[in-house]
């Protein structure tokens, strides 16, 4: 193999200029954990667990630069979930991958409406998407949000009643291809796909989704009474990542 197609194959031949010097050797080395970890998980990897990797101090950040750059032309790439990252397949040959599946369940038109409000009015509580939508939404249109795990329950209004708000996971990033929430269309992009009339009430805006995984200040966390009464899995709320 000639020297400049290996150059081609290996995969961080930047870092391997100096890799005879001891920093160099160990920026590879943290390089190739970043990239067994992301590659060995079934999940987005978030970078609080590959920081808990590596040595105290190290810059996370240039490090899944390194490997985001090495994998760029590749028929995979690194992406960005949320706070997570993994490796998906490159947007131009994933149709070669794709397979017919048979569909077992469609989401509702109610479905998708509730979906829409919570993506970009979290955190929001039931009556609120009520109060949106107009219609009473059931529990079973939540439910099913929740059982694609699109949707999570954060935390409790500080409101009379202590109605329980709800958000998007990581999850539901993952499904759109979104790296953050505020990645979803504004009015101009909605319009241009056709998603929304031409002509709109004046007073008519797309809010400003919220990337906050943190409850805000009129949130409470749950309690140990919530985890038993909405079967949540830990006291932070239902599935903690």
């Amino acid at each position: 193999m000639s020297n400049a197609v290996e150059a081609n194959v290996l995969p961080f031949p930047h870092l391997l200029e100096g890799a005879d010097s001891g920093p160099a050797t160990e920026t590879l080395r943290m390089v190739r954990i970043v990239e067994a970890m992301i590659f060995a998980s079934r999940e987005p990897v978030a970078e609080k667990a590959i920081a808990a990797r590596l040595p105290e101090g190290t810059d996370i950040g240039e490090l899944l630069a390194d490997v985001q750059m090495a994998y760029a032309n590749r028929g995979v790439n690194l992406v960005r979930v949320g706070d997570a990252w993994a490796f998906r397949t490159a947007d131009d040959l994933a149709f070669l991958l794709q397979k017919e599946a048979v569909e077992t369940r469609r989401l509702s038109k109610a479905a998708l409406e509730v979906m829409a409000i919570i993506a970009y009015h979290q955190p929001v509580t039931r009556a609120e998407i009520e109060e949106i939508r107009g219609v009473v939404t059931s529990k079973g249109t939540l439910d099913v949000l929740m059982e694609t795990a699109w949707v999570r329950m954060r935390g409790r209004r500080k409101t009379p009643g202590r109605p329980v708000t709800y958000g998007t996971t990581p999850d539901f990033l993952d499904h759109f291809g979104l790296e953050q929430v505020r990645d979803l269309p504004g009015l101009d992009e909605l319009k241009g796909a056709g998603l929304l009339q031409s002509q709109v009430p004046a007073n008519f805006a797309v809010p400003m989704p919220n990337d906050d995984d943190d409850l805000q200040d009129d949130e409470d966390p749950f309690t140990l009474d919530d985890v038993e009464e909405l079967g949540l899995l830990t006291p932070g709320g239902a599935g903690d990542e």
